[in-house]
């Protein structure tokens, strides 16, 4: 056995001078690297060269020009309300844009940003500080509203107005904001479809939204939609996503119906209401009831409706009333339907009702009101 031992011993040695040989031909080899890693950094290293630029493309230039002329216009809007009950309130912060409408310092956006608000700050884009404002109207079922800079600044710059009437798929937009509290913040886009139509939160719809793919997140509420021109061309109100954040879908109110309902809210804090004083059965009920229709429930003394001869049901009494089934030629099969068809019409129009009573149907003449100074 002893031999046998001694040759493993010889093999053992032999192969340990194997192995210590090629680390020492390894170390050899990357001597320099060894040498690189240990020495000391280089000496007078200095920045890189910066390239010149050049000069900014055509459309780059018109959008930076944009920007420095429009930012002025734009408001930054801040609100505090107070929620909860004596023992249990809290202030709730919350922020919004907005832009100036005219020299009287008035200051168009979303009804949502300042509903329920019980103190309105606002930055200016030159002030040092927010600036107090107050409500003056509000128009939820268009989500519009206006507020009014306490003291109005001597250098304020109202926004130019252009028309949604003309514009174009694919042409090109810009929001200016102030998204998740980052002011002035530009972003781009296309005007991606017109016509549709926008839920706000009363169960009616605004109509002719503008839907853009420029980038809307929250904040950026009641701010301008721009034309490459820089003139305001919609209301930013909404987008559609599943988090919250901007997906490429957001919609703006059209400048048109904007020019149309600010004025009213500037004279009377408030749209006018067309009516013609009635009191109608609600969905649940008429479907109950099997009616096609809107069924009159109740006439509101001297009111136009009454003048007219319209008549209540009385369900107690078993009484046969009223059931409009259309307004101008038109169907109506809700009130939101009749309330539409009136506010077209307007206040001081004439609302050629199709009534059914019983199994006889007339056409009545009515006179449309506003409810609201009655």
């Amino acid at each position: 056995m002893k031999p046998i031992l001694k040759q493993r011993g010889a093999s053992t040695t032999a192969l340990l001078a194997f192995v210590l040989f090629v680390a020492l031909l390894y170390v050899l080899y990357n001597q320099s690297s060894i040498d690189g890693f240990f020495t000391s950094r280089p000496e007078n290293v200095v920045p890189r060269v910066v390239e010149a630029r050049g000069d900014l493309s055509a459309g780059e230039k018109s959008v930076v020009e944009l920007f420095e002329v429009s930012k002025g216009s734009v408001a930054y809007i801040f609100t505090e309300s107070v929620q909860g009950q004596l023992f249990f309130r809290r202030v709730a912060e919350g922020t919004g844009s907005g832009f100036i409408w005219d020299d009287a310092g008035h200051i168009v956006t979303n009804a949502h940003v300042v509903q329920g608000a019980n103190r309105i700050r606002v930055q200016l884009d030159d002030a040092e500080e927010p600036l107090p404002a107050r409500l003056v109207g509000i128009a939820p079922s268009y989500d519009l509203a206006v507020i009014r800079l306490v003291n109005k600044p001597a250098n304020i710059r109202p926004i130019p107005v252009g028309t949604s009437g003309d514009l174009m798929v694919g042409q090109s937009v810009f929001a200016i904001g102030n998204p998740f509290g980052l002011s002035k913040t530009l972003t781009a886009g296309i005007v991606s479809a017109l016509g549709r139509t926008l839920p706000v939160s009363n169960g009616r719809e605004i109509p002719d939204v503008i839907q853009t793919d420029a980038a809307i997140n929250p904040g950026n509420s009641g701010g301008p939609l721009l034309d490459s021109a820089g003139r305001l061309i919609g209301v930013n109100t909404a987008i559609l996503s599943q988090s919250g954040t901007s997906a490429g879908v957001g919609f703006a109110i059209p400048v048109d119906l904007v020019n149309e309902i600010v004025p009213q809210l500037i004279e009377r804090g408030a749209l006018p209401r067309p009516g013609i004083g009635i009191a109608v059965a609600d969905e649940a009920l008429a479907r109950r009831l099997g009616i096609r229709g809107i069924a009159v429930m109740g006439v509101e003394p001297e009111s136009p409706a009454a003048k007219a001869g319209l008549k209540p049901f009385d369900l107690q009494a078993g009484v046969v009333g009223d059931i409009i089934i259309a307004v101008d030629r038109k169907p109506v099969a809700n009130v939101l339907q009749l309330s539409k068809a009136l506010e077209a019409i307007g206040v001081g129009g004439t609302a050629n009702l199709l009534v059914m009573r019983g199994d006889e149907t007339r056409e009545v003449a009515v006179l449309v009101v506003d409810l609201e100074v009655r």
